[in-house]
């Protein structure tokens, strides 16, 4: 009985200690979340304040403010990464609290659909203020603490960044040049010690495919816009449609990855399923035959290929080394 009760106390004692340990500042790491919100950025946030992080979660509207914050391992920070005076209000508050910052999860997004040749400008401009332009002005300003704990950055791109169709081209031109930004970035900031890297989900389930619906029906991005019974009956199949999604656990899983592997990779996939794995692939692999179907003098066999494939897929097995 007395070892029973040793047994119990030393167990007890471990558990108090590991979350005394988890919530003291300095040793708790800390990442900011951009774009927290809703979809991937509230399923980020809260997977990651559940396994030992302590999560700096931005968002911009007071009623998701109050929500993230009620949340245990969680501050809730303004943030619209459109404005600078935000991101650098954001920037001293992290500062403040000195736990450091171990990792920046660039998740913010928005997207808007039309044809090229009738979507307009003003919509083309904002995905790109937001996607790119976004993600870099947060970068930018908490690279000094990221220096500092030899962090990382996470970029949230999109299988879009691969694939596009008729009717997603603007919202693609921002994700590939996403892919552009994170990969450059990884190579120019790893001279510093921070590693920068790029999470591409497929479809998961996400408030934004409702809000691009409203948009189309009546020129507004507010989800709270008042709607016709007709348009409110569309509306209830586009959530419909939603509702059957996965929730974007293995984008949070690949995000959990980058920030605690000790070889974390540039480029990770969260895909839904293997249609879309396939999908994707098909897409990359068409690029380089059409590539070397281009220029008959310099093009590489199959046999050449093959090999470059296979010596690639063994260098991405050991870490990307």
């Amino acid at each position: 009985m007395h070892r029973v009760k040793l047994f119990i106390f030393t167990i007890a004692a471990l558990l108090f200690s590991q979350a005394a340990l988890a919530q003291a500042p300095g040793k708790q790491k800390a990442v900011l979340v951009t774009g927290a919100s809703t979809g991937i950025g509230a399923t980020l946030a809260e997977y990651l304040s559940q396994r030992g992080f302590y999560v700096y979660a931005g968002a911009r509207k007071e009623e998701d403010l109050k929500r993230l914050e009620a949340m245990d391992n969680v501050s809730a920070v303004r943030l619209d990464i459109t404005k600078q005076a935000e991101i650098d209000a954001a920037v001293a508050f992290v500062r403040a609290q000195g736990r450091g910052l171990h990792g920046v999860v660039n998740n913010a997004g928005v997207a808007a659909v039309g044809e090229l040749m009738k979507i307009s400008e003003e919509d083309i401009l904002w995905q790109h203020d937001i996607n790119i332009l976004g993600a870099m002005r947060v970068d930018r300003a908490f690279l000094p603490l990221l220096k500092e704990s030899k962090g990382r950055t996470l970029v949230i791109g999109s299988l879009s960044g691969f694939v596009t169709g008729p009717g997603g081209g603007a919202f693609s031109m921002t994700k590939f040049a996403t892919e552009a930004y994170a990969e450059t970035l990884a190579m120019e900031l790893a001279g510093e010690g921070v590693k920068a890297g790029i999470v591409d989900p497929g479809s998961f389930r996400a408030r934004g495919r409702e809000r691009v619906a409203i948009k189309m029906l009546t020129g507004e991005w507010d989800l709270n816009a008042k709607l016709t019974p007709e348009q409110e009956k569309i509306i209830a199949g586009v959530r419909a449609t939603e509702d059957k999604r996965k929730e974007p656990i293995e984008v949070a899983e690949q995000v959990y990855h980058f920030l605690t592997s000790d070889t974390p990779r540039v480029r990770y996939m969260a895909s839904p399923d293997k249609k879309t794995v396939d999908m994707v692939y098909r897409a990359a692999l068409r690029r380089i035959a059409q590539l070397n179907a281009s220029q008959p003098a310099y093009a590489l066999t199959r046999d050449e290929l093959v090999t470059m494939l296979d010596e690639l897929l063994v260098e991405e097995a050991s870490g990307g080394k």
